[in-house]
């Protein structure tokens, strides 16, 4: 005879633990079908167990799957798997009491034989209680894998009881039947199920099944060996994980086991859609524990300018917190933020030394993600920097060289590494601030980005050489060996060209001297303010649009030996109305080369007065 139904009260601490579970403990109430499927799994990966060192097993025909059925129109799920099942006792033993977790003693009993599996993740034992988030009623039919027990049926409303009592007809293993509450109808629906299942549960070892057919189609890729994987199937994986439609430009799947055990598998998109104009990418390398995601986005598994790959990062170290939903301890995260970082500034070192063309055209897509690394993670900056590449002067167009290289074409006693920031080649090659470098054949890295300065201002230097704006008042360059016939002004013609010109500009010009750096250009001028570069002072102007602007001086340097200069010498004694025209163009040309003249209006009414003079 079976025995009739028996019923138990929850004690009031354990009442009110369970109110916790429903109301507080998960954010998303969505979680409680990753958390049954995540047990019906453990319950599976137990009876696995079991069966090598156990003769007989109940219904040992039964496939290892899980199975889900919604029934939108009773309003119920159920979520059946045919593991290791419940007798009474263990029924009253895990389901009676709040956070006893059948999983965790499972773990402790293997390694007190000195075993471990690593595939059962339900180690805190509320799991279970999350389906009262939805549930007008749960019912759990069981049976345990022993023969002679009985099956059982488990059941509750979740207000302060629960009863249990015999069922027959039980298959080995466990069936939940949730009654769902009216505003939680829509768990009921099969796309809204399956839509859950992808997301947290698709990677489960066992097959997922849900009204009949298979879910979990793609396996866990970052756990097989990479030699048992073809080119197609990371593709594949590639395309279901991270939602895509193209091929990964490249990949990196790596384990490692100290300082934490890690499986990853990233991915580079063929694409950087932030620099398409698309809104700023978000974390995309999922955070999973054993097979089951934890976290879609994880904003703190990686460093913001990675924010570019995608993938999935597996540890079983993960210390989580009750929910599974967020990780308790920051350190160890931060020690997987720093190893996961590591390998892959690793992996693009041995891109950019085996496949430099491949590189090339990586950083042609990502490297302005390198550059924000190079600029602000203080951790990795030395490594990023290495792998930064500019033009050079030396170079041919389109062709780049990293700083190491720069560095190994050092000339002479040359102690710093030049650059100089423009919106192109042409414009740069073109200029006046790039001859006195080409003349003493000195390379200068050619900066095209406007992010370009703030990295160099903030990387500052590499390998103990400094990085030095070619184009800044400070740079001292060797003498030029004199031409046989210099034509040029004499050093006190010069000298009071010079004196003439700063008193005809007044305020405009904070210094007038001969130039040691200009070769064919007239004149050039050098932002003054040490701190205020011209891309810093437009980016300045732009955010500010409505301050006062702050008044600019600049230091103009003059080429004695151009014609225009030794013209403008004669003619400020012969015609000096015309040679005031002439200094304030000179001027203004000067600041249109460097990028710092902002109203050409007067430059404009100036250049007709000199018209009418011809």
């Amino acid at each position: 005879m079976s025995t009739p139904p028996q019923t138990f009260e929850f004690q009031a601490e354990i009442k009110q633990l369970l109110d916790i579970v429903i109301h507080s403990l998960y954010t998303e109430k969505e979680i409680f079908i990753r958390e049954l499927v995540s047990n019906a799994s453990d319950a599976l990966e137990k009876l696995r167990h079991t069966k090598l060192v156990e003769k007989e097993i109940v219904d040992e025909n039964l496939e290892l799957e899980v199975n889900l059925t919604t029934d939108d129109k009773a309003k119920t799920l159920t979520i059946q798997d045919f593991g290791i099942g419940m007798s009474r006792a263990e029924l009253v033993e895990n389901l009676g009491t709040i956070a006893h977790s059948g999983s965790k003693a499972f773990l402790k009993s293997l390694s007190e034989t000195g075993q471990k599996n690593a595939n059962l993740i339900g180690q805190f034992g509320v799991g279970f209680y999350s389906a009262f988030m939805v549930a007008k009623s749960v019912k759990v039919y069981s049976r345990s894998w022993r023969a002679g027990e009985p099956g059982q049926l488990w059941t509750s409303d979740g207000a302060g009881s629960y009863a249990i009592e015999e069922s027959e007809g039980q298959s080995r293993g466990v069936k939940i039947v949730i009654e769902l509450k009216d505003e939680c109808a829509e768990f009921s629906q099969e796309w809204k199920v399956k839509e859950i299942l992808e997301r947290y549960s698709a990677f489960v070892s066992f097959p997922i099944n849900l009204n009949g057919k298979r879910i979990n189609t793609v396996q866990a890729l970052w756990l097989r060996s990479k030699n048992e994987i073809k080119d197609e199937e990371y593709t594949e994986f590639y395309k279901f994980q991270s939602h895509a439609f193209d091929e990964p430009r490249l990949r990196l799947h790596f384990s490692a086991d100290a300082p934490l055990s890690i499986n990853a598998l990233l991915f580079v998109p063929k694409e950087n859609t932030e620099k398409l104009g698309f809104s700023r990418l978000e974390p995309a390398v999922s955070l999973y524990c054993r097979k089951v995601l934890i976290d879609a986005k994880p904003k703190d598994l990686l460093p913001e300018w990675l924010r570019f790959l995608k993938g999935v990062v597996d540890s079983e170290d993960l210390p989580l917190n009750i929910s599974r939903e967020t990780m308790q301890d920051r350190a160890l995260i931060e020690k997987l933020n720093k190893v996961i970082t590591k390998r892959f500034i690793k992996f693009l070192e041995e891109e950019a030394k085996n496949r430099p063309d491949a590189y090339q055209e990586f950083y042609s897509q990502f490297g302005i993600f390198l550059k924000e690394g190079a600029a602000i993670d203080y951790t990795h900056k030395d490594q990023v920097v290495k792998l930064l590449r500019y033009e050079s002067s030396l170079t041919e167009k389109g062709k780049t060289t990293s700083l190491a290289d720069y560095v190994s074409r050092f000339q002479g006693d040359q102690k710093e590494i030049y650059y100089l920031i423009g919106p192109n080649r042409e414009a740069l090659e073109s200029g006046p601030y790039l001859e006195g470098f080409k003349a003493r054949n000195l390379e200068v890295l050619f900066c095209y980005e406007p992010v370009d300065e703030y990295v160099m201002s903030n990387v500052r230097e590499f390998d103990g050489k400094k990085l030095v704006g070619a184009d800044h008042a400070d740079v001292k360059l060797a003498d030029l060996p004199k031409p046989p016939e210099d034509d040029g002004l004499t050093a006190e013609q010069t000298t009071a060209l010079a004196t003439w010109l700063k008193e005809t500009l007044g305020e405009r010009v904070a210094d007038v001297k001969a130039s040691d750096r200009l070769v064919g250009s007239p004149a050039l001028a050098l932002n003054s303010d040490k701190f205020m570069s011209p891309q810093m002072r437009r980016m300045m102007k732009a955010m500010n649009k409505d301050s006062a602007e702050t008044p600019l001086k600049v230091n103009l340097e003059i080429n004695p030996r151009h014609p225009v200069i030794k013209r403008l010498q004669a003619t400020r004694e012969s015609a000096p109305e015309k040679a005031r025209l002439v200094a304030e163009q000179v001027l203004d040309n000067a600041l249109i080369s460097a990028g710092l003249l902002d109203d050409p209006t007067k430059m404009v009414a100036r250049l007709y007065k000199l018209l009418e003079s011809v």
